[in-house]
């Protein structure tokens, strides 16, 4: 026969030999009975298939049942298939085993599968975290600012951690609780001879209610003293009274030169009906001399009145100066 077709024959047959051991993963079934684990070899076939990874599948197992956990590979498998993390789950059980902690495998799958790490948390709840939290700004009661930084030891809560608030919300409730301790003291000098006073009120309102971990405590860790927003206040608004102030004595100003303006006009209107009063005193006159009720003798004794009030007026200094005289002339 042809070499050629023998060369075909082999390669063929290698390439089935390498399919079959990809599919039937022979030396993880022979570690996995080594190991005391429980995986039949058509079940690795299967999670070939199912395209889960047996090895992942098979070391996980071999790790919980040497830590003394009952779990079976279909239940890992479903967490694979889930989009779970397995290794991180069977170190996160291990690790609660060991610390006496309850976590179950159902919790700690929840856990994982929320997007939380269930090792890292089952850690914090083992050793307890210190969070230190942003410079908090908050004003005493005489005006003084106080900026304050607190240190806060927590743990984690295995039982809130599905659906518990995090990091950030433990901030800012801490931070509220601080802003309203100081804010209630009545001298920032209290603040700062008994920083502790705000780490304990603080501590007794229970923050950690809702959230994914247990405060252990609150320290201050520095209380600087900053701005005196008091006195601030009080400059801004006396600026502001006085702008007021100014505003409403502008506006008398303007009323009493408007007030000014109108008494001289109404002055200058009262001189124009006087004067034009006046120029119908000749012709009063002249009626009287054509009704005869006015005589000659009579006109000149008025005029001789008129001349000696005008006489003594100029000699007392009492005249009305700038102002109009009687136009009639002297006869």
């Amino acid at each position: 026969m042809d070499p050629v077709y023998y060369l075909v024959i082999v390669l063929g047959g290698i390439i089935l030999f390498l399919l079959f051991l990809y599919f039937v993963p022979i030396n993880l079934w022979i570690t996995a009975i080594f190991s005391n684990v429980k995986v039949g070899l058509l079940e690795l076939v299967f999670m070939r298939i199912r395209k889960v990874p047996p090895r992942i599948v098979v070391d996980s197992l071999i790790t919980a049942t040497k830590a003394g956990l009952q779990i079976s590979s279909n239940e890992l498998e479903t967490h694979y298939l889930a989009g779970g993390n397995v290794p991180n789950v069977i170190r996160a059980l291990i690790s609660a085993d060991k610390a006496n902690i309850s976590l179950s495998f159902k919790q700690a799958t929840a856990i994982d599968l929320a997007g939380r790490d269930v090792f890292q948390a089952v850690q914090i709840s083992v050793n307890p975290k210190v969070i230190t939290t942003p410079k908090v700004a908050a004003v005493a009661a005489d005006g003084i600012q106080l900026i304050a930084v607190a240190r806060v030891t927590v743990r984690a809560s295995i039982a809130q951690l599905v659906g518990g608030a995090g990091e950030d919300t433990i901030l800012a409730r801490v931070g509220e609780g601080i802003v309203s301790s100081i804010g209630s003291a009545k001298s920032h000098k209290e603040v700062l001879e008994s920083p502790d006073k705000i780490s304990k009120l603080v501590l007794s309102r229970g923050l950690d209610a809702g959230t994914a971990f247990e405060i252990l405590s609150i320290d201050i860790a520095d209380v600087d003293v900053g701005a005196n927003i008091g006195a601030k206040l009080q400059i801004d608004q006396a600026t502001a009274d006085l702008k007021v102030a100014e505003a409403k004595a502008e506006e008398r100003r303007a009323m009493a030169v408007a007030l000014d303006q109108e008494m001289k006009a109404k002055a200058t209107e009262a001189r124009a009906k006087v004067i034009e009063a006046e120029a119908e005193i000749p012709r009063a006159i002249a009626a009287a001399f054509t009704n005869g009720n006015l005589g000659v003798m009579d006109y000149y004794k008025m005029q001789n009145v008129q001349a000696d009030t005008d006489m003594r007026q100029a000699i007392s200094g009492s005249g009305a100066k700038g102002q109009g005289q009687s136009s009639t002339p002297k006869q």
